[in-house]
């Protein structure tokens, strides 16, 4: 009998059931939602800027950080920096100085603009303020940049009912490039810049003087990682552009440039980095008769604006 339950206890037992649930696999996820319920899609964004805009909430701002404040050294760099409008809390003046005409200047126009400290200071105060440089009894304090959050950027443009027009920087360390590139974004209706924030140039008085004022009124966003935020612009339906010697398609042939788009520019000599590279869903490059090998990068950037500007006009 024993042995006769052993043969019995191979043999298989009632089968246990799914429970319904491969039919329901098998059955769907439903439609697809349309792109304004769709989290994260550019439509949905959109959509959301307009409600804001209706309950008249005013937008929240992330902020990117501020930098230290800066010294402007020496007569003439204080005075071009005056005359070109960048921005400064305190302007130090030394005592007993020679009162030529570019002292005279600077105090005329520190005066006429409003809203800047003049301090009389002793020249070794002056000379510890600057490190002992050639401040010829001239210092201008220009106050932190306070940057925007990368995705003010997008945000602020859909709040207008318009499609994100960004550039983003990868590796200019020249701040005159920056303030360049600052200066075409406003020409052409662009939305604001992204740079790094380490090995990468920065707001300085030098970048506030080559945008010749624009800067007053087109952002500059700071990214700890500027690969993650084109990541999160391509999560957001923004398409990521990067520019490319050897780019697979040149600039007249990419369609992309009318709808929501991030342009990446590289350094002159480096070009873009690998993995910003990868990131770009297209890499397009310029096309040069002349033979040049490459652009800086606010001539650059001003090429591929002015074509996006000409195909949303």
């Amino acid at each position: 009998m024993a042995a006769n339950n052993r043969r019995m206890s191979g043999k298989k037992g009632a089968q246990v059931g799914s429970g319904g649930q491969r039919r329901r696999g098998l059955e769907g996820k439903g439609p697809t939602p349309p792109a304004e319920m769709r989290k994260g899609h550019a439509k949905q964004r959109a959509a959301n800027a307009k409600v804001r805009r209706a309950q008249g909430r005013p937008q929240q701002r992330r902020g990117g950080g501020k930098t230290s404040s800066e010294l402007v050294v020496g007569r003439n760099p204080v005075v071009e920096a005056l005359r070109e409008g960048v921005p400064a809390n305190t302007l130090y003046v030394q005592q007993f100085i020679d009162n030529d005409e570019r002292v005279r200047e600077a105090l005329q126009l520190a005066a006429e603009r409003g809203g800047i400290n003049l301090m009389e200071a002793p020249r070794p105060e002056l000379d510890r303020m600057t490190n002992g440089l050639n401040h010829q009894g001239l210092v201008l304090q220009v106050p932190p940049y306070e940057y925007a959050h990368p995705e003010d950027l997008a945000d602020a443009a859909y709040d207008e009912g318009e499609d994100p027009l960004i550039v983003a920087l990868d590796g200019v360390t020249d701040p005159r490039n920056l303030g360049a590139v600052v200066r075409s974004v406003s020409a052409f209706g662009g939305h604001g810049v992204v740079v790094p924030e380490r090995r990468a140039a920065g707001m300085t008085a030098g970048a506030w003087k080559t945008s010749a004022g624009t800067a007053a009124r087109t952002p500059v966003a700071r990214a700890t990682n500027l690969t993650r935020a084109l990541e999160s612009y391509k999560k957001a339906g923004i398409v990521v552009v990067g520019l490319a010697a050897d780019g697979e398609a040149e600039l007249g042939d990419l369609a992309a440039l009318q709808g929501p788009v991030v342009i990446v520019v590289g350094s002159e000599g480096k070009g873009l980095s690998r993995l910003v590279g990868e990131t770009c869903d297209f890499r397009v490059r310029i096309p040069m008769p002349g033979g040049a090998e490459s652009l800086n990068a606010g001539v650059a950037a001003g090429i591929v604006l002015y074509e996006a500007a000409r195909r949303r006009s």
